[in-house]
C-alpha cells in the first residue's frame, strides 16, 4: 500500500495521521495535541515525535510535515503564530535528525492546496486556483493549471492599513465574537481585493471552519467562484503525506 505520515503544525494544534496516498484518505484516526504555548522548535518537534511514534513504527514510512511559514530548501524563513525562533532555522534537518526518518517540510497552505488539487475540489481545474485556509491566520496556496506556485502569503495583504489576517481569520471571528454575517463582510472585502489583484478562476476554502461553509460562504459578496475544501481540516495532513510519498518514495 502507498502510505505516508502527514503532520499539520498550526498555531493552536499539531495533528497527524497515516494516509493512503493513492486515495487521499486517512488510514485510521488522526492524533492531535495542542501547540505548546511558546511553540519553540524543541517543543514542537517533541510533540511531532510523539505523534509519529503512535502512528507508525516503520522507519521507512516517509513523513510530510506542513508548517505555517515560508519554507525554502527546508529552511523556515518566517513564522506565523509560532515562536520567532523558527525564522531562519534549518527545520527540515532538525525534524529528520530528531525523528530519524526521511522528512519533507512544506508550507501548510501549500500542502492543503496540493490535497485539494490532487484529490478534491481542485481536480482537473484549469486556470488560476487559490486555496485559502481560515484558521489561526489566513493561509493561501496558488496553482496555475494544477502546478503549485509555492509560498504565496496572501493572507498578509494589507487592507485598511492592517495585515488583514488579523481581522478576517477564523481566530479573529472567535476573538471578537463576530456573527457569521459580520465575519462574511470582512471576508467579502478580502476576497474582492484578491479578485482585483489576481482574478482567480476558483477559490477553495479550507480550515476547520470549512465544515460549516453553509453558514458563511453564501454571505460573501464576490464574483469569484468559492467552494469548500472536500478534505476539510485534514487537507494539510493529506497534502503533506502525498508530497512526502512523491518526493521520498517515488514509484
Amino acid at each position: 500500500m502507498s502510505k505516508a505520515i502527514g503532520i499539520d503544525i498550526g498555531g493552536t494544534g499539531i495533528k497527524g495521521a497515516l494516509v493512503n496516498t493513492k486515495k487521499g484518505s486517512l488510514l485510521g484516526e488522526r492524533i492531535r495535541f495542542d501547540t505548546p504555548d511558546e511553540s519553540t522548535p524543541e517543543q514542537v518537534v517533541a510533540k511531532v515525535a510523539e505523534i509519529v511514534e503512535q502512528l507508525d513504527s516503520d522507519r521507512k514510512t516517509p513523513i510530510g510535515i506542513c508548517f505555517p511559514a515560508i519554507v525554502k530548501d527546508g529552511v523556515t524563513l518566517s513564522a506565523a503564530n509560532v515562536s520567532s525562533k523558527w525564522v531562519g532555522l534549518k527545520a527540515e534537518k532538525l525534524f529528520a535528525k530528531t525523528l530519524d526518518r526521511k522528512v519533507i517540510l512544506v508550507n501548510d497552505a501549500d500542502a492543503a492546496g496540493v490535497a485539494e488539487i490532487k484529490y478534491g475540489a481542485g481536480q482537473e481545474r484549469k486556470g488560476l486556483v487559490l486555496m485559502v485556509t481560515l484558521g489561526t491566520g489566513i493561509g493561501t496556496a496558488l496553482f496555475m493549471n494544477g502546478k503549485l506556485i509555492p509560498n504565496s502569503e496572501l493572507g498578509h495583504l494589507e487592507i485598511d492599513g492592517v495585515d488583514y489576517e488579523t481581522v478576517a481569520s477564523f481566530s479573529a471571528k472567535e476573538r471578537e465574537n463576530l456573527s457569521f454575517a459580520d465575519w462574511a463582510k470582512r471576508l467579502t472585502k478580502y476576497f474582492n481585493q484578491v479578485d482585483r489583484l489576481l482574478s482567480p478562476d476558483l477559490v477553495i476554502i479550507g480550515g476547520g471552519i470549512s465544515k460549516q461553509h453553509e453558514e458563511f460562504l453564501p454571505l460573501i459578496e464576490t464574483k469569484i467562484k468559492i467552494v469548500p475544501a472536500e478534505s476539510r481540516n485534514n487537507a494539510g495532513i493529506i497534502g503533506a503525506a502525498f508530497l512526502a510519498r512523491k518526493r521520498l518514495q517515488p514509484d
